[in-house]
């Protein structure tokens, strides 16, 4: 007996059975399906669309079983860069294959072939002994950060915000978080270092605001090209090279395995190209900071802290930072400097308002041979003044800056060098190079002006000419100088 319910739905199809009336029926839903995304679209801004699209795919696409266990890598940890998360960045596109679909592609310079990255849309699985594990991007935007508190829009200007904080998500079986922990994560530490090593392309990081942000370093100098005396240049050498070598020593004593260097000298003497010349020497990557963007104390630990071992830290200019003068040649004042003020006072006649201090001379200090510097090893700290005579006395001594390097004017057995990389020469130049040897014995020319005037011809004969001129005007000058002196004497 057929059921009156049943009976009745059946009935209906019979009604509707014909190829018109299916169609009718298509149509219907056609435009309301039609009319229903055109009120979204107007009524639900794009912002919230994308926002919705997104939570409801990533809870479907992040769901997993009970027995699954999943480990989230941010970039950043506790403020500070997460090591891990780059070393998965650069482990994971060794693994990818021709049967992931959804890829990013790009180029940059100083590299040969076109570079393969996954974003969040692709699903990395990876095998390692007996474990499989599977990767997934995180691409955190800020639509996401202003949907979850809209008040935080507009506070996109604050440092610690002014970068993407991405990240990864390593899912696997919960019996294998052992080994995932003590075998699995080591796996991609290492090769990372061994990716590194592979394709060393040496670094410069430099600091305004925010984390570290790195360049390819592209600086052309290296210990054979500089325009150095030959025995400073050997002394540097052999130096450097003692350093890297006496790890075990260092730990023997109980010293930080660090090393300062300052470099001092009228400016155009190679104080850049000689830590360039260190860095490839080395090859360790450099950290240029630029001590009046530091904001204070814990912001210079911090900003050291994200440093990595195998590196180079430079504070250039140092003597321009009124925090590292010579606090015993502060300026004194007579009588005359002081004016009155409105209220029956004293001040220094121009003298401008006083700026907040940003960092102190003992934070520096403490950084370089307090407790503070023992975070981190294998490390050059380099300092750059033209003025050393301005600089803190309590920098210059040794633990903290270690071997002061003076980079003079240039003389005939660097000239020597300087004239063969920017110049041919050969035998037929020899009197043209003995006469400018000659005459850099009794003026003081920097490596630059003198790198100037050898540029401005390819012919050497052309370009020597012109300096032996430029040189022999200068010491016709400074003659006349002193025998003006002279009479007045």
């Amino acid at each position: 007996m057929r059921s009156p319910m049943f009976g009745g739905f059946s009935s209906s199809f019979t009604n509707i059975g014909s190829t018109s009336s299916w169609f009718e029926i298509y149509a219907a839903f056609s435009t309301f399906m039609m009319l229903l995304r055109t009120a979204i679209n107007d009524l639900i801004p794009f912002k919230l669309r994308n926002y919705i699209i997104s939570k409801v795919s990533s809870f479907f696409t992040n769901y997993q079983p009970n027995n699954q266990v999943s480990l989230q890598i941010d970039q950043f940890w506790d403020g500070l860069t997460n090591h891990l998360y780059y070393a998965a960045k650069e482990y994971l596109p060794t693994k990818i294959s021709n049967t992931y679909k959804s890829l990013k592609v790009g180029k940059i310079s100083k590299h040969n072939n076109v570079l393969l990255a996954f974003d969040g849309k692709q699903v990395v699985t990876d095998e390692f002994e007996d474990i499989k594990v599977k990767w997934k991007l995180i691409e955190n935007s800020k639509d996401d950060e202003f949907f979850e508190n809209p008040r935080k829009e507009f506070k996109h200007h604050n440092k610690s915000k002014d970068y993407d904080e991405n990240g990864f998500v390593l899912s696997f079986d919960e019996k294998y978080r052992e080994k995932v922990m003590k075998k699995y994560i080591p796996h991609i530490l290492s090769t990372y270092e061994t990716i590194k090593a592979g394709n060393r392309t040496l670094k410069i990081h430099s600091m305004q605001s925010g984390p570290w942000k790195q360049s390819d370093l592209t600086h052309p100098a290296s210990f054979d090209s500089i325009a150095l005396d030959p025995d400073l240049k050997k002394s540097i050498i052999d130096d450097l090279d003692r350093f890297l070598r006496r790890k075990k020593l260092y730990q023997k004593v109980g010293k930080p395995w660090k090393r300062g260097y300052l470099l001092y000298g009228p400016p155009g003497t190679g104080k850049s190209s000689l830590i360039a010349a260190i860095a490839k020497h080395l090859k360790f990557d450099v950290y240029d900071l630029d001590l009046s963007s530091v904001f204070s104390n814990s912001e210079l630990m911090r900003a050291m802290r994200e440093t990595s071992n195998r590196s180079i830290v430079v504070f250039e200019d140092i003597d321009c930072n009124t925090e590292v003068l010579d606090r015993s040649k502060s300026d004194k004042f007579s009588d005359n400097d002081f004016v009155d003020t409105p209220g029956g006072g004293k001040m220094v006649r121009n003298m401008p308002m006083p700026m907040p201090r940003k960092f102190t001379l003992s934070g520096l200090l403490n950084y370089m041979d307090g407790l503070w510097s023992s975070c981190g090893e294998e490390r050059i700290l380099i300092f750059t003044t033209n003025h050393k005579d301005k600089v803190d006395s309590a920098l210059l001594r040794p633990g903290r800056m270690d071997m002061h390097i003076h980079l003079s004017f240039l003389k005939g057995k660097a000239f020597r060098i300087l004239a063969s990389n920017y110049l041919d020469i050969e035998e037929q130049h020899g009197p043209l190079i003995e006469q400018i040897e000659e005459l850099l014995g009794k003026v003081d020319v920097t490596p630059a002006v003198a790198a100037e005037y050898l540029l401005r011809s390819e012919d050497p004969s052309v370009a020597l000419e012109a300096l032996v001129q430029f040189l022999q005007e200068i010491d016709v000058s400074k003659v006349v100088v002193n025998e003006e002196n002279n009479q007045k004497v």
